[in-house]
């Protein structure tokens, strides 16, 4: 007969969560949809919103301006960035420097070509409202973007005009300010760059 512990304890089994991996995203469906790994757990957003894509071109525009003027890198939307087999995200702007490209672009797996697999120095997110999706910007990629040496991060919140910019230190990504609509970003990153607030959310 079987001991009514054990019976207990066969009840209370849960099973494993499911670890994927980048190999696990040539499987998934060619849709709309955005597939991103972080620490193996897999996270699905759906296409994004109108406001969305207008802050993402004007943030575009910004950087393209004083990037002609200073070509010290290259601004671009939704790369792929592979940290690692079990961390592999789609941030929807990235800065990164002419080196830093040179050093994490080319790969031996044709499947990675032309994606990231090294930090770039700024990513950028468009936060989303849904209460996974605010966890995943905020806590799980500010984590793994400050892990991968990242050196600084931004997370634009259309819904309240304003943008947080976190700044690489020894414990991680921290909240260095967030920028209300009436002010202007500097970056270290980039000399003389200066970002309005009025010229992100003025759609």
């Amino acid at each position: 007969m079987i001991n009514e512990n054990l019976r207990q304890a066969l009840t209370e089994v849960r099973p494993l969560p499911i670890i994927y991996t980048v190999d696990d995203l040539d499987f998934m469906p060619e849709d709309t949809n955005r597939y991103e790994l972080i620490g193996g757990k897999l996270f699905v957003s759906r296409a994004p919103h109108l406001d969305h894509q207008l802050l993402i071109g004007n943030l575009m525009f910004q950087f393209r301006l004083y990037l002609e003027k200073n070509p010290s890198g290259i601004i671009v939307t939704t790369p792929g960035v592979i940290f690692s087999p079990k961390d592999a995200v789609i941030p929807d702007l990235v800065f990164a420097a002419h080196e830093t490209v040179k050093k994490s672009v080319a790969g031996e797996d044709e499947r990675f070509e032309g994606k990231f697999k090294a930090a770039p120095e700024l990513m950028i997110e468009i936060l989303s409202y849904g209460k996974q999706d605010v966890k995943r910007d905020r806590i799980y990629k500010r984590t793994l973007y400050g892990d991968y040496g990242v050196k600084e991060y931004w997370v634009v919140d259309g819904l309240f005009n304003a943008i947080e910019v976190y700044r690489l230190e020894e414990s991680g990504l921290n909240l260095f300010k967030r920028f209300e609509i009436y002010e202007t970003i500097e970056t270290p990153l980039l000399p003389g760059f200066s970002l309005k607030l009025t010229e992100i959310f003025k759609f």
